[in-house]
């Protein structure tokens, strides 16, 4: 690793890893950091992975303005990255007199910020589109630019293309503070070393205004917001086609209903105002709150298709807008802050401004001449066909052996996910580039299978083998534990 960089990056989520992206086209050194075990461990490996039509944001915002812009991209970028996208349209909908009116302001507002094709639909046609629906609605805001997206497969997408682009990762790195010289910042101390640079960015998602802090900027805050949410077994996906929004509160979105990109059913989020940036406890009365305002939108919800219930935090800033500037003092300096919904949608067209701020704040951005904006994922062998899947396992044959029946996943896949330009190194990790344990019996049959795998595969003892980083070991040494 390099002791000085063009560019240091502090945060591995969406917007990061995106960011570290678009500036590996040019000729520049860069250096992507995150304190975690992975990249996406934040804000982005937890949310509702809607991609936003862009109907909420108050006009004329940067939330309103990047929304619709990032929107546009999708298609493009995720075949690039080789992400599963599918714009399946959202629908809002109004359960009496009231809720109409609101339908009427959202589409105003959605047509003065520009997004294409919004529609007030009448009971019958609401219906038509998502028969699962409470019958008692009365219609319904159409937004058919709105879709679905894997939100941490954006980030690993971005992250590994911009790593075979020549960026540097450090994972498992905690920044502490900075170098300046006068009025400018020329270092990015952690607890790995001080890592030298002309410029930094902060996309630290829940931690951006700490950092400030250590910057010297104040007078910018972040109280996180907590949602929980169920999540529901593939099976009840089959009444689902579109993403099920109720009308909007003046904190949230609403407690909504949304089949995933994989399938699933996904129920929540509520949003309660925590102190804690680690809090990321379900509670009963959270996930009760989730389920009573789903059944609102749906009532034939059953509770036994529940197979696991978690929690996200969303950076939710004290402007009630994105925060991206560079700030008169101190130089070098790129703030990313207060990036919260619509984030993800929005996180391709930040990702660019950014490259467009640097360039116009005097960092020279030479294209590089060998770039490949391609990048494909671990293959998905519950997606193929038979004969694509013959092929695979005449070429290796650990394609044959599953060893997740829920999402048949394969021994393949767990070998290639260890060896990926970023290589999944934790159970967690494991997961959420392949799907292993997402189902039903949520990894009951496969963990011991893939201990023995990932050991293997990673030349470590299965004794090093973690959920999630840190102390998370699965097994212990009995003589360690006093056995």
């Amino acid at each position: 690793m390099n002791a000085t960089y063009d560019v240091v990056i502090i945060g591995a989520g969406a917007v990061g890893s995106l960011i570290a992206r678009e500036l590996a086209r040019y000729q520049l050194s860069i250096l992507l950091i995150d304190k975690n075990s992975d990249v996406g461990e934040g804000t982005t490996k937890a949310n509702t992975a809607i991609v936003h039509a862009g109907y909420d944001a108050k006009p004329g915002s940067a939330k309103a303005r990047l929304n619709v812009a990032g929107n546009r991209m999708f298609e493009i970028l995720c075949g690039e990255l080789d992400i599963e996208f599918d714009r399946c349209g959202t629908l809002v909908a109004a359960m009496d007199a009231d809720d109409l009116r609101t339908l009427e302001a959202l589409r105003e507002r959605g047509i003065a910020n520009g997004v294409p094709g919004l529609e007030i639909l009448d009971a019958a046609a609401t219906l038509a589109h998502a028969p699962a629906l409470n019958p008692a609605v009365r219609g319904a805001l159409w937004a058919p630019t709105g879709g679905l997206v894997d939100p941490f497969q954006m980030a690993l997408g971005a992250a590994e293309n911009a790593v075979m682009n020549g960026v540097e990762l450090a994972l498992e790195t905690l920044v502490t503070g900075f170098e300046r010289q006068c009025k400018r910042l020329q270092g990015v101390v952690t607890d790995r070393g001080t890592f030298y640079t002309r410029w930094v960015i902060i996309a630290a998602g829940l931690w951006a205004d700490d950092l400030m802090r250590k910057a010297g900027l104040t007078g910018f805050n972040i109280r996180p917001r907590k949602g929980e949410y169920y999540v529901l077994d593939r099976r009840t996906a089959e009444v689902m086609r579109s993403v099920l929004f109720p009308c909007p509160t003046p904190v949230s979105k609403g407690i909504m209903v949304t089949r995933t990109i994989h399938d699933n059913v996904l129920l929540g989020p509520n949003a309660v105002h925590v102190d804690d940036k680690n809090d990321l406890d379900v509670t009963a009365e959270g996930v009760d709150e989730v389920w009573q305002g789903a059944l609102k939108l749906v009532p034939g919800l059953d509770r036994r298709d529940v197979i696991r219930s978690f929690a996200g935090l969303r950076a939710s800033g004290s402007t009630d807008d994105f925060v991206i500037s560079i700030p008169d003092e101190p130089q070098g300096l790129v703030v990313l802050a207060g990036i919260e919904s619509p984030g993800l949608t929005a996180a391709p067209a930040i990702a660019l401004q950014v490259c467009e701020m640097l360039r116009e704040a005097g960092l020279r951005l030479d294209e590089k001449p060998g770039f490949n904006p391609l990048r494909r994922a671990v293959p998905r062998l519950a997606q193929l066909s038979l004969a694509e899947r013959r092929v695979l396992i005449e070429q290796d044959p650990r394609y044959g052996h599953i060893v997740c029946r829920c999402e048949g996943v394969s021994e393949g896949q767990v070998a290639a996910a260890c060896h990926g330009p970023i290589p999944a190194r934790t159970y967690d990790g494991l997961k959420r580039r392949t799907r292993l344990g997402s189902g039903r019996c949520q990894g009951a049959f496969d963990l011991p299978l893939v201990i023995d795998i990932m050991a293997r595969e990673l030349g470590i003892s299965p004794l090093e083998f973690t959920a999630k980083g840190g102390a998370s070991r699965y097994l212990v040494n009995p003589e360690e534990a006093g056995g």
